[in-house]
Parts: C-alpha cells; sequence; structure tokens
C-alpha cells in the first residue's frame, strides 16, 4: 500500500510537470484491494505526498487524518462500474477545458482519438462537482467501454488499467484538444469515418512493446 501511495503522488507531481494539473484542481486515484487511494481535498499539489494520500472503502468511508478529494465519488463509482480500470486521473488543463466550458465532444478528426476507446470522446452533461449527478453523467460518457471523456464546464477524466497508462492518456487527450481548437480556428477538420476508426481500435489493442513467448 506504501508503493501505491508514493505511485498516486508521483502521478501528480508527474502532471504538474508537465502542465496539467495545478493548485487544488485536480486529483489522482488508484484502485486497491478493498476500494481506493485518492489524493486528498484542498491540499495544494506542491504538498501532496505518499502520507497525505486518503484511503477509501468500497462504501465511501475514508481512513486517516485528511479528507478525500471532493470528486471520491466520481473515482469510486467509476472502479464500482468498470473491473478493466485500476486508475483514474481528473484534470482541468487547459485545452480540453476550454472545449469542455464550449461543451463540445471531440469528434473523429485525427485517429489517436481511438486512443481514448471510441469513435470520438465525448463532453458529458454538467452537474455540481463532487455530487452523485455528476458521478451519473461521467459514466454515461464513458459507456461502451470509453477511457476518456470530457465534463462540461469542467475538464477532464482519463481512466487506465493503471496510474502510468491513466496519466499518459490524460497528456494525449489534452494534446488532441489543443489540435482540436487549432484545427477548427484554421477551418473546418475532416472527420475519420466509422470504419476507420474501428480499424485504427484494432491496430491499438496489440500496439506497443509485447514480451516475446517463451
Amino acid at each position: 500500500m506504501i508503493g501505491t501511495r508514493r505511485a498516486v503522488a508521483d502521478t501528480v507531481r508527474w502532471l504538474v510537470a508537465r502542465g496539467l494539473y495545478a493548485g487544488t484542481s485536480g486529483n489522482v486515484s488508484a484502485r486497491t484491494a478493498d476500494g481506493l487511494l485518492i489524493t486528498p481535498t484542498g491540499v495544494p499539489c506542491e504538498d501532496v505526498d505518499a502520507a497525505s494520500i486518503v484511503a477509501m472503502t468500497a462504501d465511501g468511508a475514508a481512513r486517516g487524518r485528511l479528507a478525500p478529494s471532493s470528486e471520491w465519488r466520481i473515482h469510486r463509482d467509476i472502479y464500482q462500474a468498470r473491473r478493466d480500470i485500476g486508475a483514474v486521473v481528473h484534470t482541468h488543463s487547459t485545452a480540453a477545458t476550454a472545449l469542455a466550458c464550449l461543451r463540445r465532444s471531440i469528434p473523429a478528426f485525427h485517429y489517436m482519438v481511438a486512443k481514448a476507446g471510441g469513435d470520438d470522446i465525448r463532453c458529458a452533461r454538467y452537474a455540481t462537482y463532487g455530487t452523485a449527478a455528476l458521478s451519473r453523467n461521467a459514466l454515461a460518457a464513458l459507456a461502451g467501454g470509453r477511457r476518456a471523456c470530457l465534463l462540461a464546464n469542467h475538464g477532464l477524466l482519463a481512466l487506465g488499467a493503471d496510474l502510468s497508462s491513466a496519466r499518459a492518456l490524460a497528456e494525449e487527450v489534452e494534446a488532441l484538444c489543443a489540435q482540436y481548437i487549432q484545427a477548427r480556428a484554421a477551418g473546418t477538420p475532416n472527420i475519420l469515418p466509422a470504419r476507420e476508426m474501428k480499424r485504427v481500435r484494432a491496430k491499438f489493442a496489440t500496439y506497443g512493446q509485447r514480451r516475446p513467448a517463451r
């Protein structure tokens, strides 16, 4: 558990170093055997360390000296709904948040959109932060095995099997958002057809390094 606490805190620092996380506007969690570990509420990112990470049970009870992130419910509900997910990153990164404030989904203007698990990256309907309504809206936007969505007037959610994959997806989606904003400023992006996005998703399923069979 100490190693996972340190990994959550390290993920915060990784996001800060890439300009994806600042102040107290974001949260990170990792699944545990009986619940989750999550960043604390109201603690500036530079003060988040392994000791400040909050343990929570699956029923939402927190243990420790600090209160959990105000968005703990959305993390807990994702873990309950998605057994394939082991980590969740939520940020207010600039480009993603700009599109979220326009309440725009990201269409298939670039094949890398498929990395998030669908033909587009949906924008969840708005609800007050920390509420059950926001959690329901996010799960609806993530339906179908998607691993990222925008939250209207709020920010970005990125999911992964582990912290490394969740934070990498957050970085990739932020880049896509910035590219989409620039493409729209220059003209009307051409959207890839569903059949091509299906082909790309299949290729991504075997993308990357694989250990050779013994």
